[in-house]
């Protein structure tokens, strides 16, 4: 497939959303804000939940064939936001259709499937990229700039906290099932464990974890997770993860790193982040953006130039894969998992 210009605002990329739903709005918010994509059309396997995101995006096109919307000439993406053990079928598919994908975090649920996710992509000459969308949020890139420009020296440690309450429908979720999901660790636990190793720069080598079902007895995931990552460099990071804490309205973000020339540290609400150094105190410079959006930017810059650097790699992906899948495997075994380990094909 030619590779398509996303330069020229004349000829904005035509994209196509599969998985009509919660995410996919705010995917659907960032193309119609974009001059330089468009959605082209929703393709979900239930009609009427594609013709209803259809007719709210303002009349796009539906169906509930993937194939038969990958077949048309205008459409040349996709951005997936389908369960979990969909992900690697449905990413060959477009593979072999020669269009791009977005693909709703994790890439897959195993890292062979991963793998293969990758290497379909890269035989295609078309780009494939996780939306590990915490990346992309201010917090996020606030505090990856930070440690770039040198504020804390070579980061040694992380200490990253996401904590919040119960936010699926009901007990049939599909994200409440590990053979669909994947486990909480792959499905929301992904977010912090690749944010923490972007920061430190380093490579994981193994994670030690462990996991309880908060909300009740019943749950067949772990909907609060602690998580120990150990790294090549010597470096480390502690972090936790809930889905059952209480009250459910109320989110709190702890963010803290500590490097060899000082100690970075974002506070519970956000606001008033400060670096502290042995010259003093200073201020971390915030950054307001949609990170649906500037992750929707950083997919299309690829896509225009192959040469780029990307924001999101194929091998950060396949990592954020394995830690997660290590992770469960900790939990499951009660004692450290390493990397090596999960990335020769063992799977949770």
């Amino acid at each position: 497939m030619a590779r398509h210009s996303v330069t020229d605002d004349t000829t904005p990329l035509g994209v196509v959303i599969v998985g009509a739903g919660f995410i996919a709005d705010h995917h659907g918010a960032a193309l119609r804000g974009s001059a330089r994509a468009r959605l082209a059309g929703i393709v979900d396997v239930d009609a009427g939940r594609a013709s209803a995101a259809a007719t709210a995006a303002g009349g796009v096109p539906w169906s509930t064939d993937l194939a038969e919307a990958l077949a048309r000439p205008d459409v040349g993406a996709a951005i997936v936001c389908t369960p979990n053990m969909t992900h690697e079928p449905i990413a060959l598919q477009i593979a072999a259709a020669g269009k791009h994908l977005l693909m709703e975090k994790p890439l897959t649920i195993t890292v062979p499937a991963a793998q293969a996710v990758v290497e379909a992509f890269d035989a295609a000459g078309t780009v494939v990229m996780a939306a590990h969308t915490h990346r992309f949020y201010d917090y996020a890139r606030a505090v990856n700039d930070a440690i770039a420009g040198g504020a804390v020296g070579r980061p040694v440690f992380a200490r990253l906290a996401l904590l919040g309450g119960w936010i699926w429908p009901d007990w049939r979720a599909w994200v409440l099932d590990p053979a669909k999901s994947g486990g909480h660790a792959l499905h929301n636990g992904v977010h912090l464990l690749d944010l923490v190793s972007w920061w430190l720069r380093d490579e994981p080598v193994s994670v030690f974890a462990r996991g309880r079902a908060q909300t009740a007895a019943e749950l067949r995931i772990h909907d609060y997770l602690e998580m120990h990552v150990r790294y090549a460099g010597g470096a480390d990071a502690v972090c936790e993860m809930s889905r059952g804490h209480r009250p459910s309205t109320l989110d709190r973000r702890d963010v803290l790193v500590a490097g060899t020339d000082g100690v970075l540290q974002l506070p519970a609400d956000g606001w008033g982040s400060t670096v502290v150094t042995e010259s003093g105190t200073s201020l971390l410079h915030p950054q307001g953006a949609n990170g649906f959006a500037v992750q929707l930017d950083a997919w299309l810059d690829a896509i225009a130039d192959p040469a780029t650097e990307r924001a999101m790699t194929p091998a950060d992906a396949v990592r954020a894969v394995a830690l997660g899948v290590a992770t469960e495997l900790s939990i499951e075994r009660g004692e450290p998992v390493t990397l090596d380990e999960v990335m020769g094909g063992v799977a949770a």
